[in-house]
């Protein structure tokens, strides 16, 4: 198939929708597909041969986060032309709710369309009050896929419209797997490494619960050491540093791999804003133990038929965090197990899973476009 693919926020800064997007793209083209995306980036970011820019973005606040989003006259002219030229098989939207590309291209669209929808929000003024213009957008796609039950749940409570299908975000778990522990992040039977990663000056990712929780666990554990990396502000990093934790910083993926394969305990206490677990399939592929707060999507990505993958704990409850890390601390077998069926939990969110299912919703797209918008297509029976 000819596919394209739009992802709404910009490749100037990579978060999960961006890192989902091109993994996908890669994944496709390894499978025999021709894949062109269209995405956000500025002329000195470096993207990949096959990403079209659609130019510079502007930051927005944006599901509890810093979107930096693409709209406007030239970003539609950009769209419009990107899929004249395309003549694409299928095109696949990721977030078409933001208002950025993803968006306009829901509404020109010129074929078969999928879209995938990342955000799980309780509540969102903005979805509200742009639930007129984008509904009916929703309605006319061919597919729309979920990656997580809460993810569907978002879309059908404050919008009304269903999922067809349930898709987990895909992992190149591979790298992680092979990933090299770094011996200075490693811990000792006397100074087991506790580790969070992530950009967390953002407050949902939970910084706050993770450094309240640590003289709770130093007083079972003097000597355990807490790690903190990511991509965040100097006052971020200090206030950790006063909190007893060691400073990494930001890391390139290599390097995210290496220390999640270091840490003997992962924590995501994060407060919400999460529709799917990303994270936590990171670090369960790299064999760390995982310990989580209980959000829904983190709980639909650790639950396997032989029971939970990763011990959640309370959202927003530092002391029940720090007891779990405790627990795990006091019996090794137990956190060797949990670790060993979280690397068979993860295996699961392997693209060599999850990509097959996405060609087939295209394949179901492709058919129903065919069927309800009929006009010319090419025949995309066999990759």
């Amino acid at each position: 198939m000819r596919i394209g693919i739009v992802c709404p926020y910009s490749l100037d800064r990579p978060g999960g929708v961006q890192l989902h997007v091109l993994d996908l793209a890669e994944a496709l083209i390894a499978r025999g597909h021709e894949v062109s995306v269209l995405a956000p980036a500025a002329k000195d970011t470096p993207v990949p041969p096959y990403v079209s820019s659609a130019g510079r973005s502007v930051p927005i606040a944006y599901n509890g986060s810093t979107a930096r989003l693409t709209f406007g006259l030239v970003a539609a002219s950009r769209v419009r032309e990107w899929l004249k030229l395309g003549h694409f098989d299928v095109v696949h939207l990721h977030e078409p709710g933001a208002p950025s590309l993803s968006l306009i291209a829901m509404w020109a669209r010129i074929g078969p369309t999928v879209a995938t929808f990342h955000s799980s929000q309780s509540e969102s003024a903005a979805m509200r009050i742009a639930k007129p213009w984008i509904k009916p957008g929703y309605e006319e796609l061919d597919a729309r896929i979920a990656v997580s039950p809460s993810a569907a749940k978002t879309i059908r409570d404050h919008l009304r419209v269903e999922a067809t299908h349930i898709i987990p975000n895909g992992v190149d778990t591979s790298h992680y797997t092979s990933a090299v522990p770094q011996p200075h992040w490693q811990g000792t039977v006397e100074a087991p490494t506790i580790g969070i990663l992530g950009r967390l000056d953002e407050p949902r990712k939970g910084l706050e619960d993770y450094l309240a929780a640590i003289p709770m666990v130093r007083e079972r554990h003097p000597h355990a050491r807490f790690l903190v990396a990511g991509r965040f502000s100097d006052r971020v990093a200090a206030k950790a540093a006063r909190a007893g934790a060691e400073v990494i910083g930001e890391l390139d993926e290599p390097a995210k791999a290496r220390f999640m394969a270091s840490v003997d305990i992962y924590c995501a206490p994060n407060l919400g804003g999460e529709s799917f677990g990303i994270v936590l399939v990171e670090a369960m592929a790299a064999g760390a133990a995982v310990v989580a707060s209980d959000l829904v999507a983190f709980q639909d990505v650790s639950t396997t038929a032989d029971g939970h993958a990763a011990l959640h704990h309370a959202v927003g409850d530092p002391a029940d965090l720090a007891s779990r890390v405790v627990h795990l601390l006091d019996h090794p077998d137990e956190r060797a197990a949990l670790a060993a069926l979280g690397r068979e939990c993860a295996a699961n969110f392997d693209w060599s899973n999850v990509a097959p299912r996405v060609e087939e919703t295209y394949r179901d797209a492709i058919r129903m476009d065919a069927e309800f918008h009929p006009h010319p297509t090419k025949d995309v029976t066999t990759p």
